[in-house]
């Protein structure tokens, strides 16, 4: 039997690829659920092309840096900060606010996701010195779940260790003072 050079080259190839390992599949683990519903979302989030470039606006400088350096942390770099430039738009705002009313009543922060830039508000009733959670623990732990939620991260559940908890008292009594393995997993799980 005659084989044409084409023939045998498919042929030498196939069997080629045929002796390579495989490497089985490829298991990517779905977002992790949110309390009370819904997923990690890269579409609810501050970040803008794989960055996430802010203007700085609040007193609590300190807790805005810890953040920034939890969340790239190790091999956490998928997307990085930076103080936004003349010539680009800010995706996220830090400010400020004095209240206990409202709206604000027993709220440390709040994450609001925007048209244009998003915002952290940090509310200095609570967390100025001599507030209820006027520390400086409080403020990084606040600030770090804040930054999280600009990541698209939802509140967790209490059954998993996460900064992500609605409670920042009960992560405080739980010891959670920076990112966990829980949120190190939920950042790979979105962002790569």
């Amino acid at each position: 039997m005659a084989y044409s050079s084409i023939g045998l080259a498919a042929a030498t190839v196939a069997s080629v690829l045929l002796s390579l390992p495989h490497p089985g599949p490829t298991l990517k683990q779905a977002p992790q659920t949110c309390v009370p519903s819904g997923q990690d979302s890269r579409g609810r989030s501050s970040v803008d092309q794989g960055v996430i470039a802010w203007e700085d606006e609040t007193v609590f400088d300190d807790a805005r840096a810890y953040a920034v350096g939890q969340w790239t942390s190790g091999n956490l770099k998928k997307v990085t900060f930076h103080p936004d430039t003349a010539s680009e738009i800010a995706d996220l705002e830090w400010n400020d606010t004095r209240s206990s009313g409202g709206d604000w009543k027993n709220v440390l922060a709040r994450w609001t996701g925007l048209p244009g830039t998003d915002s952290i508000t940090m509310n200095r009733f609570y967390l100025d010195d001599g507030g209820t959670r006027g520390t400086t623990a409080h403020r990084r732990r606040v600030a770090t779940h804040e930054l999280g939620h600009a990541l698209g991260f939802c509140h967790k559940s209490t059954r998993v260790a996460s900064i992500m908890w609605t409670d920042n008292g009960e992560a405080a009594r739980a010891g959670i003072d920076q990112i966990t393995n829980t949120d190190r997993t939920a950042y790979h799980q979105l962002w790569g």
